[in-house]
This record gives C-alpha cells, sequence and structure tokens, in this order.
C-alpha cells in the first residue's frame, strides 16, 4: 500500500511539475530543480520510502560508478552546462524522479520487468513538453516541426528514444542497485549530445 502511495503521489508531482512549466509558472533551473527534488523527498518520506529503494544506500555507492542552435554558445558556457546545468538540473532530479522514488515503488508492486517498463514509459512521456519547446532549435527538423502531423511524429520519436533510454538507466540502475549509475549514464549522454552539437557549429 505504501508503495502505491508513493508511486501515484509521485506521478502526481512529475505531472503538476510539467503543467507548471507548461505555463511558464516555474523560476530559474535552481529554484526549479530545488522544488522537484524537495516535492520527491517529501514523497519518499511520508510512505516510508527506504535509501535502498531510492537506489541511495551507502553500500551501494560505489557500484553505481560506471546540429542544433542550443550548441551555439561559448566554450565556458557549455562547461558551465556540462559540468552545472546537464548534472544539477537534469540528471540528478530526473534519475531521483525516475529510477529512484518511482522505480523504487514500483518494483515493490510488481517486480523488475514490468516496474522498468512503466517507468521508461513515464519517463518518455515526461519528455512530450521538452520535445515540443525545442524542436524547432534543431535545423535538422525544423521543416519537419512545421506541421501537426510532423511534430506527432517528432514527439513519438521523442517517447520511443527517451523510453528506450529509460530502459536503460533502469537496467543500471537494478544490475548496480545504486542510483548513481544512471545519473552518470543519463549525464553523459546528454553532455556527449550537447558537445557533439556544440562542435558541429563551432
Amino acid at each position: 500500500m505504501k508503495a502505491r502511495r508513493c508511486f501515484l503521489l509521485s506521478v502526481c508531482v512529475l505531472v503538476l511539475f510539467t503543467v507548471a512549466r507548461g505555463y511558464g509558472l516555474l523560476g530559474p533551473p535552481v529554484e526549479t530543480a530545488a522544488v522537484l527534488m524537495g516535492a520527491l523527498i517529501l514523497v519518499a518520506w511520508t510512505t516510508g520510502a527506504t535509501l535502498a529503494d531510492l537506489g541511495l544506500a551507502r553500500a551501494d555507492v560505489g557500484a553505481g560508478l560506471l546540429h542544433d542552435s542550443r550548441a551555439q554558445i561559448s566554450g565556458g558556457r557549455l562547461l558551465y552546462a556540462l559540468g552545472v546545468s546537464i548534472v544539477l538540473f537534469t540528471a540528478i532530479p530526473e534519475e531521483f524522479a525516475f529510477r529512484g522514488v518511482l522505480l523504487g515503488s514500483a518494483l515493490r508492486m510488481w517486480g523488475p520487468w514490468r516496474a522498468s517498463l512503466v517507468t521508461s514509459v513515464l519517463f518518455g512521456l515526461w519528455h512530450i513538453a521538452p520535445t515540443l519547446h525545442t524542436m524547432s532549435d534543431n535545423r535538422a527538423v525544423r521543416g519537419l516541426s512545421a506541421t501537426a502531423g510532423g511534430q506527432a511524429l517528432l514527439v513519438l520519436g521523442s517517447i520511443a528514444v527517451t523510453s528506450v533510454a529509460g530502459l536503460v538507466f533502469c537496467w543500471l540502475r537494478l544490475r548496480s542497485r545504486s542510483l548513481i549509475a544512471p545519473i552518470m549514464a543519463h549525464a553523459a549522454i546528454n553532455g556527449l549530445a550537447l558537445t557533439v552539437a556544440w562542435f558541429a557549429v563551432h
């Protein structure tokens, strides 16, 4: 029962966060990440989730050490994005949400396969709003994003790709039992994509 409540409350937090982001109600990235993390920590704490459920057990930490206009930034800004924005504002909050609180509670309800599938699909759906917001920034898909059908295709593709990525992150989390592994993989993938895009436009 506690696992179900943890899972449902976490989904509610993520939905509310998505709606607020869509309406521009969220503040700077630091505050936004802090609010999301705080809400999820509160959900985990009030529903009795353990550190092991969240992939944060001390004994498991060691096992976890495993062309785009947005890239038109200076080298210093790139380093900031790689070291701060991607890690602190994206990888850590998202992994805590999806491979920490959600996966931890889902595992107690369903076991690894179903828990991984459900949370990975939710991870894919989470990327609908960012995809809609940034698709016109990418020169390669700008023409496709000009039509409703093209936008739908891009969104479906984003859901599929990020759901598969979610499955990989779940596998890392389950194999290592640590949240550190998917955080590192998530940050590495996002960082590599931004770095390649940066070199492509400079």
